[in-house]
């Protein structure tokens, strides 16, 4: 009868090889993360490039996983990373390598930086002239894809008491109903309010159903005493004033 030999080396466990291999590239990682994140903070992001912030934020989504090459694969596919973070959930998914997590991530960074700013604005907004009120509203539209409809309300100072989205709608149009802006108004105590929407597509020029609504909603309100000082129409850099164009009163 021939015996088993007796085995002298244990064989490593299922998957150990695999496992070995991840942990040694995550011990790498790390240390190469930890450079990256602190020149991050060392230059708050001033000379990094557009592939390193992608990287640096992945991290946080992904901490496990090598976020180099996703970096570079997301702003190859979106091209810039602007276009990155202006992309949709589902788009986000369709990136060989991007899951929920870091989908979610990337998709509300920019409503977290919009919200930042209308906090911080709001603390202190007060809108007694174009100029204020134009950097004001551009703030509510940073990284917008479709239209959205936005009456700000404002006191007998101009101080803003709130700014109120009535609506939003596709790449083209949006649908927004009088009664809405009156029960709002109402809400905020609105003496003056300002109507704004903005334009993705890229040109500024109000639409006949735009000055329509304007006057629609300019009539109802001034039966309450709110007048609209102004409707702004926003598209990256450039604007259009109701106001300024003699569509409404200037103030």
């Amino acid at each position: 009868m021939v015996k088993a030999k007796k085995q002298t080396d244990a064989l490593p466990p299922p998957g150990g090889e695999d496992n070995q291999r991840r942990e040694k590239a995550a011990f790498t990682h790390s240390g190469h993360r930890q450079r990256l994140k602190d020149a991050a903070l060392a230059t708050n992001l001033v000379g990094m490039s557009s592939y390193q912030v992608l990287e640096l934020l992945l991290y946080y989504a992904m901490p496990y996983r090598d976020t180099n090459e996703l970096a570079h694969a997301l702003i190859d596919h979106f091209g810039s990373l602007a276009a990155v973070m202006d992309a949709n959930y589902q788009s986000l998914l369709e990136v060989k390598g991007i899951g929920p997590h870091a989908a979610t991530l990337l998709t509300l960074l920019p409503a977290l930086f919009r919200r930042y700013q209308q906090d911080l604005a709001a603390e202190k907004a007060v809108l007694l002239n174009r100029e204020q009120t134009i950097a004001y509203i551009r703030n509510l539209f940073i990284g917008k894809s479709y239209e959205e409809f936005y009456m700000i309300c404002l006191s007998g100072q101009y101080r803003v008491l709130q700014p109120v989205m009535l609506n939003q709608g596709s790449l083209s149009e949006v649908t927004v109903y009088p009664r809405i802006a009156v029960e709002v108004a109402l809400r905020h105590k609105a003496k003056y309010v300002i109507l704004a929407h903005n334009h993705p597509g890229g040109s500024i020029q109000p639409s006949a159903d735009d000055v329509r609504l304007t006057e629609k909603i300019t009539g109802v309100l001034a039966e309450l005493s709110i007048r609209v000082l102004d409707h702004l129409v926003i598209s990256g850099e450039f604007y259009f004033s109701f106001s300024e164009k003699g569509l409404l009163p200037r103030y």
